[in-house]
């Protein structure tokens, strides 16, 4: 689970001091992060409002492309306010929710019911850190790790879904 305890911050993030830099903003979605309780459900919530015209891109390589740019941004972004926060993962970093969610979206249909369920899904590998989750979660703390976790967890998600959907489909 991300790091939450304030006490061991070296700066308290407010939305003044996110938006003086972008890796901030990245980092913390666009203010998305600063929302609390449970700003990882937020940043969730905040790629799939965001969805809608990252799916404009049509071509798979395309998309694989933007998604694999948007994750080594997170990396850059996560590892540098991490390093200023003295926190790695710091749970208002939530870019790679974003990041993680959009993959999963990208993999299932594109239907809201299918959507919804993937965002449970997401959400729930997310939070419950099943193994290998929470290996890299406490092992790796940089911007890799960070974003790495989360990926895996929408792994998982997309895994289950299709699981669900060829038992039930």
């Amino acid at each position: 689970m991300a790091e939450s305890s304030t006490k061991n911050l070296l700066v308290q993030p407010t939305f003044g001091w996110m938006r003086l830099k972008l890796s901030r903003l990245i980092a913390f979605g666009f203010g998305s992060g600063l929302i609390k309780p449970a700003p990882g459900t937020w940043g969730t919530l905040l790629a799939w409002l965001l969805w809608q015209p990252v799916s404009m891109i049509t071509s798979p390589g395309a998309m694989a492309l933007f998604l694999l740019l948007a994750f080594g941004i997170g990396v850059w972004a996560c590892d540098r306010v991490g390093r200023e926060l003295g926190v790695a993962d710091y749970s208002g970093l939530v870019w790679d929710e974003v990041v993680a969610f959009w993959v999963v979206l990208w993999l299932i249909p594109d239907t809201a019911v299918a959507q919804a369920f993937g965002f449970l899904l997401f959400r729930l590998f997310d939070i419950l850190k099943p193994p290998p989750i929470a290996y890299f979660d406490k092992r790796f703390k940089s911007g890799l790790g960070v974003m790495w976790d989360d990926l895996v967890a929408a792994f998982y998600a997309v895994l289950v879904f299709a699981l669900v959907s060829r038992v039930f489909g």
